[in-house]
């Protein structure tokens, strides 16, 4: 889960900072009523005419004949709110951070979180569940299912492996993992909003487990998406790997920013600067503040410490908009955008991934050097 960039957050407003879920079409503009979108699916049809009924489930997967405007992209209207749930229980046994049962924000501390060896293995314990949790989500993102129905089944995944999701009533946050659809930046609200065929979504998973937290995102595609859309996550994914390869004992934190914003700007993306990576540990969130375009930060990596690395790319424009919610970032413009994110441990030589797929869907659990 990202934070919101110390720079960026204006006075007074609660930093947005949960993993990552989405809601549906038409931003919503301050001060008027939110959208009633058409239960079906919550895409409008326009951000004119939202209110427009899908009534088969052929139309819900694939009728994209509704009258366009300039805030489509891939033929789809912008994302909507759907209907929110309750949230899922916790049973009384699991451990839980502070927050759990008040719902504050805690303070972000500028101090990195740096580990001994023990706290190390509790460390990789966390960040291997984050990841088989989260090649489990990939599993689920299919045309027809609902971000609600990943949120039920990650929960269930979470609490039977004695973990406490970390996202859930972090800072009030109502879901247990974050699904940040199509144009959504991050920190996307899981609802009842459907899936459909070309569709992306990042998918954000934390665990709290014995008292550690391991965080982990990436953009699942959703059926068969279009080429200019696969080639905004592989760059995405790309950037990512090659900040991870600049990463080690003594390397300046600017410079992950550096080379993330470097790739940016080879294959023309935007870069996100609201929301940035961050230390990641016995406290969900802490320094060093990581940005993912070119900056003048100080400091340095340490060896044995832990943070994310999350950056976020746009086809378009990176200027966003903050929903009523508190939580969910659309891009301004409606183009679609992609994230990915790791835990990373730093050793001897490099860093090691401490969330990396089991199942090698997002690299090896190896020390990267």
């Amino acid at each position: 889960i990202a934070r919101a960039s110390p720079r960026a957050s204006p006075a007074g407003r609660r930093p947005s900072a949960v993993a990552s879920p989405s809601r549906r079409r038409a931003p919503i503009v301050p001060g008027s009523p939110a959208p009633r979108p058409p239960r079906s699916s919550h895409r409008g049809a326009s951000l004119i005419a939202r209110g427009k009924k899908k009534k088969g489930f052929a139309e819900l997967l694939g009728d994209l004949a509704a009258p366009k405007d300039a805030g489509d992209f891939q033929g789809r209207p912008r994302l909507t709110k759907g209907k929110v749930t309750a949230k899922q229980h916790v049973p009384p046994h699991i451990t839980k951070p502070p927050y759990a049962d008040s719902g504050f924000l805690p303070d972000m501390r500028d101090e990195p979180q740096i580990h001994n060896a023990e706290q190390i293995e509790k460390m990789r314990n966390a960040g291997r569940l984050a990841a088989e949790v989260l090649d489990y989500a990939e599993s689920l993102a299919t045309p027809g299912v609902t971000t609600d129905f990943i949120d039920q089944k990650v929960h269930k995944m979470i609490v039977d492996a004695g973990a406490y999701p970390s996202p859930l009533n972090y800072g009030g946050f109502p879901k247990s993992v974050c699904t940040s659809l199509n144009e959504c930046i991050c920190h996307g609200i899981p609802d009842d909003t459907v899936l459909l065929d070309g569709d992306i979504i990042n998918i954000d998973v934390t665990v709290f487990l014995d008292g550690h937290h391991g965080d982990t995102s990436r953009t699942v595609l959703v059926g068969n998406v279009s080429d200019e859309v696969r080639a905004l996550v592989k760059a995405t994914d790309d950037s990512l790997k090659a900040a991870i390869d600049v990463c080690g004992p003594g390397v300046p934190i600017r410079k992950i920013g550096a080379t993330i914003h470097a790739l940016a700007d080879e294959r023309g993306y935007g870069v996100v600067e609201k929301f940035v990576g961050h230390g990641v540990g016995r406290e969900f969130h802490s320094g060093p503040t990581v940005r993912h375009h070119r900056n003048n930060d100080a400091g340095s990596l340490v060896l044995g410490q832990t943070f994310t690395i999350e950056p976020m790319l746009t086809i378009g424009k990176t200027n966003d908009k903050m929903w009523r919610d508190g939580w969910t970032a659309v891009t301004a413009d409606g183009k679609w955008t992609a994230q990915c994110e790791h835990t990373l441990l730093v050793v001897e030589g490099g860093v090691e991934i401490l969330t990396a797929s089991p199942k090698g869907l997002w690299g090896p659990l190896e020390a990267v050097e």
